[in-house]
């Protein structure tokens, strides 16, 4: 077993797929390790003939993932602008490569996804959220652009101002919340959130996968998406060499509020 689980289910003769975060010592959160490991399933489950019907992506422990890694983070502070411009990007692609696969994914959000964590959540075509979570991007807060694709998918799935409240103001939803502002398709306890998943699964193999394919396909515009992701790894690459930054990773280590100088 791995840092990135895949297990294989029937449902009326048809196949599904869950895909488990299984990271205890740093609370699932992503690192390049866990990335690569991520990426190779999503590759391995286009490869499958016949394709699954779905593909449904949790997290154990009790959370879904708090994000991007302290340590790979502070490890881009000793890197060039360009490099970690390339590494960014390469690394978005890792976990957002489930928009490329030609079936649906559900995302059964089984604990708090903040960050990156919940930037994946909303790569997801449908999500289930646990009532008792907590969700939040909060990359300004850690003095970088917003990543993973946020500050596109915000936007095109909700609409200009849901994207500037969650992206400006780095608030922290509960569960509840998420759904009443539409983030989320249901919201149940956490220790539901894998059944309820379940369940919207099964009525997702009662649908033809040939035209749910073809709307896997037709909903994503890959390009669209590319280019945020190069103009977000672009900002983040800069942030990563500011004072500012350096400032944050010393206020999460000595557990205080960060003092940003601009600079």
């Amino acid at each position: 077993m791995g840092i990135v689980d895949l297990e294989k289910i029937e449902i009326d003769s048809r196949v599904v797929f869950t895909l488990s975060l299984d990271n205890p010592a740093s609370k699932n959160s992503m690192t390049w390790e866990m990335g690569e490991e991520f990426y190779s399933k999503i590759e391995y489950l286009k490869t499958l003939n016949p394709l699954p019907a779905c593909l449904i992506i949790t997290g154990r422990n009790n959370i879904f993932s708090s994000g991007g890694n302290l340590e790979m983070l502070k490890g881009f502070a000793e890197k060039s602008v360009a490099e970690n411009r390339e590494r960014m990007f390469k690394f978005y692609n890792f976990f957002l490569s489930i928009t490329t696969l030609p079936f649906p994914v559900i995302g059964a959000i089984n604990g708090s996804a903040i960050g990156a964590g919940f930037a994946l959540s909303l790569a997801c075509d449908v999500r289930v959220f646990a009532r008792e979570g907590k969700y939040s991007f909060n990359f300004v807060r850690l003095g970088i652009h917003p990543g993973m694709g946020s500050s596109y998918l915000t936007k095109e799935l909700f609409g200009l101002d849901i994207a500037k409240t969650l992206l400006f103001m780095a608030d922290t939803w509960s569960g509840d919340t998420a759904y009443e502002k539409g983030i989320c398709y249901d919201v149940v306890a956490g220790s539901e959130v894998l059944q309820r998943a379940n369940e919207l699964a099964i009525s997702i193999c009662e649908s033809s996968p040939i035209a749910l394919r073809l709307l896997k396909k037709n909903l994503y515009d890959q390009e669209k998406l590319a280019d945020a992701l190069r103009k977000e790894a672009e900002a983040q690459s800069e942030n990563f060499v500011s004072e500012d930054f350096i400032e944050t990773i010393r206020a999460i280590e000595e557990k205080r509020k960060p003092v940003f100088r601009d600079r």
